[in-house]
């Protein structure tokens, strides 16, 4: 298939997703729309189509695809799926494929029909929901989840125990976005669609909302951001005081101590950050 004719089909697709969503009985009515929903999911699922993608610089969501993926939900029968001696009851069935994809999972680590995962990258005994990308060489390490919509770089680390949140509703909303090369230490929490930035790192515990101040405190004076991480910012776990009626009280916020130094070797690079900093991971 040519890119011109590619393009054609993902636009035929759209547009039934969309004629869908603005009458839903048509997934009742029209097996071309309800087919339509299982060849986006099939897509995702082969990585021919994802949820948010860069383009001319800058994130853009694909509201319909995570629209197919509601869908989805709603048209795929509840199944009994057994795999040995574990019984799952569920509309979404498991991956497949893994060593021709050259995929590492590691019982009873747990990838989705519906999610992509790139050739190289390892997942412990962790969680990818459908909708999610995790990009090659890119540890998910033990009991860490990528939530539904989640897109995770290459070379990235979610370490023991993080929280990547899924962003399913509203379909326009931005999914979370961990870009290449970030480390993300243990028990992190980052939902909302906060986009942690390329090469930065996230001391243990540090938590990541829509709303958490994320104060950059290495200048003269504080830099505040909000769902978003710049790229290289080394960041840990902090408090700041906010007045309430009764009394003023510590709240949760991030800080942003240091950038992480440029290096031709990233493994080298993050070794250094970690002792240089101090950080917990």
């Amino acid at each position: 298939m040519t890119d011109s004719e590619q393009t054609a089909a993902m636009q035929q697709l759209e547009a039934l997703i969309a004629a869908a969503a603005a009458e839903e009985s048509l997934l009742e009515a029209s097996a071309e729309h309800r087919d339509a929903v299982f060849r986006t999911v099939a897509l995702l699922d082969d990585g021919a189509l994802r949820v948010a993608e860069q383009r001319q610089g800058a994130w853009q969501v694909n509201a319909w695809v995570k629209q197919a993926i509601l869908f989805y939900f709603r048209l795929a029968p509840m199944e009994v799926m057994e795999l040995g001696p574990f019984e799952f009851h569920d509309k979404i069935p498991l991956k497949r494929d893994l060593a021709r994809r050259g995929v590492r999972v590691v019982p009873p680590g747990t990838v989705r029909y519906g999610a992509f995962v790139e050739r190289g990258a390892v997942i412990m005994p962790g969680y990818v929901n459908i909708g999610a990308r995790v990009g090659a060489q890119t540890m998910v390490d033990t009991w860490a989840t990528v939530g539904s919509c989640a897109q995770i770089g290459r070379d990235v680390h979610l370490s023991g125990g993080v929280g990547i949140g899924g962003v399913l509703e509203p379909p326009g909303a931005r999914p979370v976005i961990v870009e290449d090369e970030a480390f993300i230490g243990s028990r992190c929490i980052v939902v909302e669609g906060v986009h942690v930035g390329r090469g930065a790192v996230l001391g243990a515990n540090v938590t990541l909302t829509a709303s958490t101040p994320i104060i950059d405190v290495t200048g003269a004076e504080e830099v505040i951001y909000k769902g978003e991480v710049p790229p290289r910012s080394v960041v840990i776990p902090g408090m700041r005081p906010k007045a309430f009626g009764a009394g003023t009280y510590d709240t949760p916020c991030a800080l942003i101590i240091g950038q992480r130094k440029a290096s031709t070797d990233r493994k080298t690079s993050l070794n250094e950050v970690l002792r240089e900093f101090a950080l917990a991971v």
